[in-house]
């Protein structure tokens, strides 16, 4: 081994990347909200599906992953646990038997009472108020469409 230090390029040094921090909050944030999501017995991923059906009541797969940024490889097997929970249901679409449609049932629905309290907890884990939580989501929603 030779006893020459190693000049490090600053543009090639951990503590000079975005994507490391990104990284690791994206990490530390979805780990926030686990002890949370436990208490609804939903995973991060499952959570997200519900924030949309909560939203629009029922939607396709296509129509999740696209909005979830994930593939129906990812969401198939996730979802098929939800229809196994009785918090879900999968149809085909009538229209066009290739789109499976994801609906709300009740058990499902009544999770959103309990979910209510999530946002609030996860800012206060972040000790962020809901000002400052929109003006990152809204920075980082920016970075997102850009990268898309």
């Amino acid at each position: 081994m030779s006893n020459t230090p190693i000049v490090a390029n600053p543009l090639l040094q951990l503590d000079n990347q975005l994507c490391f921090p990104l990284y690791a909050l994206s990490r530390m944030v979805t780990k926030a909200y686990q002890p949370l999501l436990q208490e609804l017995d939903l995973t991060y991923p499952q959570y997200l599906v519900f924030l949309l059906l909560w939203e629009h009541r029922e939607l396709s797969v296509k129509e999740l992953g696209d909005k979830l940024l994930l593939d129906s490889g990812t969401l198939t097997p996730l979802l098929k646990r939800l229809e196994q929970k009785q918090l879900i249901s999968r149809r085909r679409d009538p229209r066009d038997e290739r789109s499976v449609i994801i609906g709300l049932l009740p058990a499902g629905q009544e999770l959103q009472v309990r979910a209510c309290q999530v946002p609030e907890a996860v800012f206060a884990r972040l000790n962020m108020t809901r000002a400052e939580a929109e003006a990152l989501r809204n920075q980082l929603n920016t970075l997102l469409k850009q990268l898309a």
